[in-house]
Formats: structure tokens, sequence, C-alpha cells
């Protein structure tokens, strides 16, 4: 990282989902617990984090919330904090809204619980820690180019366009982008400020910070796969076989 850089000290991994599009595996099994060649995706994330030196991580639970809870009572590192919301899902901002008390006042890292990827020469979190300002950064987004996204269960049309300093625009609606939301990011609590109460999603609080010109992006420099459906599960294990034999224990 440039000297500058500060590594954000904690982390918020969503993980209250109900995995729709993967059922019938998470009619029983929350999805950031499915394996993936071994292992499960929520535990490969937080094994990065922890790599990364993130000591704090707030995890948000809901659906089959109490089976991830078991399943981190036997990690030490990094420490885990559990945010559950009980009565209902609060989607992917109301969740952080409602973790923000256990993140503190400084950026944090943000990432989906069942994000599955290889990272090029440098780790991805070390990427956007580097590539972090915090004059002129809201919310940093991990962005993978949508062309190589789709062999892996991904149909869509892409989220974002970015210029050659990384500034976002979101996709209009008869737009196809290039590039799609990885799943990781930074993000500043200051984003956060006049939010909705209840369920709402992140996008809203991009869709703001576009609006300022605060909402920059980052291109994902490995490989990077979508975990949509079961189908898809295989064509990322396989894959993973073909360019990482060792990916097993990643």
């Amino acid at each position: 990282m440039k000297a500058s850089a500060v590594m954000p000290q904690r982390a918020m991994v969503l993980a209250a989902g109900r995995g729709e599009r993967m059922r019938p595996l998470t009619d029983q099994r929350p999805k950031p617990l499915i394996e993936v060649r071994g292992r499960a995706m929520l535990d490969r994330l937080l094994d990065r984090l922890a790599a990364a030196g993130v000591a704090e991580v707030v995890v948000n639970l809901h659906h089959l919330g109490e089976m991830i809870a078991a399943h981190l009572e036997s990690r030490d590192r990094p420490k885990i904090l559990l945010s559950r919301e009980p009565d209902q899902l609060l989607d992917t901002g109301g969740g952080v809204t409602k973790a923000l008390p256990l993140l503190g006042k400084a950026p944090f890292f943000a990432a989906n619980g069942d994000v599955v990827w290889l990272d090029g020469r440098t780790p991805a979190f070390e990427r956007l820690a580097s590539a972090w300002d915090d004059k002129t950064m809201d919310a940093l987004l991990l962005l993978h180019p949508t062309v190589y996204a789709y062999g892996y269960g991904y149909g869509g049309r892409g989220d974002f366009f970015m210029d050659s300093d990384g500034l976002l625009r979101r996709r209009g609606e008869s737009e196809v982008a290039p590039f799609i939301f990885a799943g990781i990011q930074i993000l500043h609590p200051r984003l956060f400020k006049k939010v909705p109460e209840g369920p709402f999603s992140l996008n809203l609080l991009y869709d703001r910070a576009a609006e300022a010109g605060r909402l920059w992006g980052l291109r994902h420099d490995g490989e990077w796969f979508h975990v949509g459906t079961p189908e898809a599960l295989k064509d990322v294990e396989d894959a993973l076989h073909h360019l990482h034999p060792g990916a097993v224990q990643r």
C-alpha cells in the first residue's frame, strides 16, 4: 500500500439474505455457509479480512441466522460481532445502518457474505485501502468487467460506467454497462446521514454519492465468480479447480 494508506480496522459482512435463487440449497442452510470446493464462502471471506489485518467484523443475521452464529463461535480471528435482524430483513442499506454503532466513525470494509474471488498480484482489500481518498470518496466499490462474469451464472446488463479516474455513473435503464459490482467495498459512515427507517438498499446511497461525485470504483485485477444458482455453483467449482487447484484452502 502507499505510505498514506490506512487499512480499515473494521468490516461488515452482509450475511442476512435468504438466497432465494440458490434454493433448494438455502432452504436449510444460509447461503454464506454453502461450501465452494470444501470451504464455506463466509470462511473464505473472513480469512481474507483477517489476513488484511482487520481486527473486528460485524456479521448481520436473519435467514437461518443462528446457524451462522453457531458456525462463527469457533473463530478467534478476526473478532466477530453479531447484528441480528430478528423481525424483518433490513436489506443491505438497512442492515449496515443497524450495525453502524458497532462499526465506529472511520471508513470500513463491507462485503457480501457469498462473494467468491481470486486475488491478482495484490489482495483486493489492500488495493481498496490503497485507493481510498477520504477527501473525495464516500464509497469505493470493487468492480469486475461484466463480460467476464457471464460464464458463472451472471446474465445481467452490468451496474456501472467508470471514467479514467475511477468516478462511477449508474447504468441507465436501456444501457449495458461494462462493470458489475463485485460485492466488496469501502464505505464511510457519513454516507448514512438521513437514511430511511427500516429496510432499504445500499443502491439508494450509491445513487446519492454518485450525484455528489463521491462514488468511486476500482477494477478487480483477478478472477471473480457469480455464485447465483445451484447450477452456477458447479461451474464455479470447476473453474476454481482449473484456475487454482489449491483454492480449496483459500
